[in-house]
């Protein structure tokens, strides 16, 4: 048996997605941005996909930015309310220790610039509350940045109530929202957000393509400068087939939205109570408010990356963390940041679900963990000192 359980950190394309690519290869190819009529034909595919997209996204189409993907559009997000507070005088700006690394870095880089960066304390559940951003907000604050649903654990934050907070303090307001779309319902005015960042092939859509939402009157700042594409604030000529492929496959995921989330949730709460039948276990994130297909464990006393080498032996494809750290020797900082020890974190494991995925693939994926698992802790000599009592463990 072969099973997909890395979805957080690519989906399969869907056919609807492909299908939708298909004519804007072959067949209406012409440069958006030409005045003939082939180009002409293009430029009407991609207002048509951008009013798409924005109407479900609860903006206009003005709004929308195409990027390259969620990295490209939170760093823009971030580098224009830095540049848009430094007019200002305001060179602070509030984020968490868990984000995505293409907002960590950004602030980083901008930290290096002068700007003061504040990063809340995750808790352990592995939410933030918009207490917390309501007290860290200061006269020269420019911008509050908070994932709407963490990569690695799942967890939703309270995204409207964060922006209202931003909002009432005059404050921009982004989240980074890749692992959302299409899989929560998301209105931009109602949950009070200034940018939103998306990416295609979080929701069946193809790589490399991606959304910045930007509220009316925000100047963006721009990354990539040469021809007037996106209204002079993003240069390059349109990718015409994967702006179609993620516009049909986000008017899918939409659609089917309630449907998938109520399956994805029954087939995620039946392999986390299967796995946290495993001695010295633990669910990281909230239980309950988390993305309907995520499931991420620490296991006492194993490596992660052994365990996922082994469950990759026996067919089911997994991930420790977020695939853009993959290579990093290094635990999770997610992990970290809600309150997981080096020792425990580095025994993790992340199984992100899909509406394909059955419960005869869930029991097979249940029975082949606690399999691996045990078969790492009895060559571990670190699980046997635990035993022993040696050592205590952490997780009880």
């Amino acid at each position: 048996m072969r099973i997909y359980a890395d979805n957080a950190a690519t989906t399969k394309m869907s056919r609807t997605a492909v299908e939708a690519m298909l004519p804007y290869m072959s067949e209406i190819y012409g440069n958006p941005s030409s005045l003939h009529s082939v180009g002409q034909e293009a430029a009407e595919a991609l207002a048509d996909a951008r009013e798409r997209i924005a109407k479900r996204l609860g903006c206009t189409a003005r709004e929308i930015t195409f990027t390259s993907g969620g990295s490209e559009a939170d760093n823009q997000a971030i580098l224009t309310a830095a540049k848009l507070g430094e007019w200002k005088g305001k060179r602070h700006i509030i984020s968490t220790a868990f984000e995505h690394h293409a907002v960590l870095h950004t602030l980083e880089a901008l930290k290096k610039e002068g700007f003061e960066i504040t990063l809340l304390d995750v808790h352990e559940n592995g939410l933030v509350t918009a207490q917390q951003v309501r007290e860290a907000i200061r006269p020269d604050t420019c911008l509050v940045t908070v994932m709407y649903a963490n990569n690695e654990i799942g967890t939703i934050q309270p995204i409207a109530e964060i922006g209202a907070v931003c909002r009432e303090a005059g404050v921009l307001f982004h989240t980074d929202a890749v692992q959302a779309a299409g899989h929560l319902p998301i209105n931009v005015v109602d949950q009070n957000i200034d940018m939103l960042s998306l990416s295609a092939h979080k929701f069946h859509g193809p790589k490399g393509i991606g959304v910045l939402y930007a509220k009316k009157g925000i100047a963006l700042q721009n990354l990539i400068y040469g021809g007037a594409q996106e209204r002079g604030k993003r240069a390059g000529t349109e990718n015409i087939p994967a702006i179609m492929g993620m516009a049909a496959a986000l008017d899918e995921a939409c659609e089917k939205m309630d449907e998938n989330a109520a399956k994805l949730t029954k087939l995620r709460d039946r392999l986390i109570e299967g796995i946290s039948q495993i001695p010295h276990s633990a669910l990281n994130g909230d239980a309950v408010q988390r993305l309907p297909g995520n499931v991420s464990f620490c296991f006492e006393g194993i490596e992660g990356e052994s365990l996922l080498l082994l469950l990759d032996d026996k067919g089911v494809a997994a991930s420790s963390g977020s695939a853009c750290t993959s290579g990093s020797l290094d635990p999770s900082h997610v992990l970290l940041a809600i309150g997981r020890i080096h020792d425990v974190a580095h025994g993790s494991l992340r199984l992100s679900l899909c509406e394909e995925n059955t419960e005869e693939e869930i029991d097979y994926m249940i029975s082949a963990v606690r399999q691996v698992v045990e078969y790492l802790r009895n060559m571990s000599p670190v699980y046997r000192d635990l035993e022993m009592g040696k050592r205590e463990f952490i997780i009880k």
